[in-house]
């Protein structure tokens, strides 16, 4: 149910039996849900991840690693779910950040990137072909991403689904790493459908890309859109 409230200008979460959110159209409520699934085998892999993070940094990292992550985390805001900038700590930086590289394959980066900001990600570019199981996205390999070994483009995919669907937010599964590299790699990359989907004329897909840079910096995310054509 879509609403307007006279006490809150932005809400996000649960109260009681009732769900908080916002689209592009405004806030929102809905029945808050229980997940059938809370144990998945992605949901596993994050959780991992996102500990070996948090242990990694408490005993691996030197001071000077941490204070690094903590000058970083102080001049890079990031945006949180009502579209509001929050600082992090140096440690939610470090994990955030990292553990998008553990997911994918890509090594850690230990001390914080030098001066603030992420790392820039051109609008990719996704296409779509009728009985096809791959899919194409075509990415801007002039990117900081691109031009260095520890850089990357990780892209994630949604089912195929209905033309209508105009906002989708998940669920994404993972596709495909770029990887960069000091030639930088060839456009578009076609990665396997995670789902297993046969494409169909007219249908909707979403991808999901993020650019994390040699240096420990990720982009925000780009979603991008594409109806599979004949």
């Amino acid at each position: 149910m879509k609403f307007k409230s006279q006490v809150y200008t932005a809400v996000s979460g649960s109260i009681g039996g009732i769900t908080y959110s916002h689209n592009k159209g405004g806030m929102y409520t809905r029945a808050r849900a229980t997940p059938t699934n809370p144990s998945s085998a992605a949901q596993l892999a994050a959780r991992n991840a996102f500990g070996a993070m948090a242990l990694r940094w408490r005993e691996t990292l030197s001071t000077a690693q941490r204070n690094s992550w903590e000058n970083y985390a102080a001049l890079t805001p990031v945006t949180d779910k009502l579209g509001e900038p929050v600082l992090l700590s140096g440690q939610q930086m470090y994990i955030r950040n990292n553990t998008q590289r553990v997911r994918s394959g890509l090594a850690t980066v230990d001390p914080g990137p030098i001066g603030g900001g992420g790392t820039p990600l051109t609008t990719p570019v996704l296409s779509v072909s009728d009985a096809a199981t791959t899919f194409s996205l075509a990415y801007t390999n002039t990117d900081d991403w691109a031009g260095a070994s520890g850089g990357g483009l990780l892209i994630q995919a949604s089912r195929q689904m209905a033309p209508t669907i105009n906002f989708f937010k998940a669920p994404f599964r993972f596709a495909a790493k770029v990887d960069g590299a000091g030639t930088p790699p060839t456009s578009p990359a076609t990665p396997t459908s995670p789902f297993a989907d046969t494409y169909s004329t007219g249908k909707r897909v979403y991808a999901r890309c993020i650019a994390v840079s040699a240096d420990g910096r990720i982009s925000d995310a780009q979603i991008v859109t594409a109806l599979v054509s004949p």
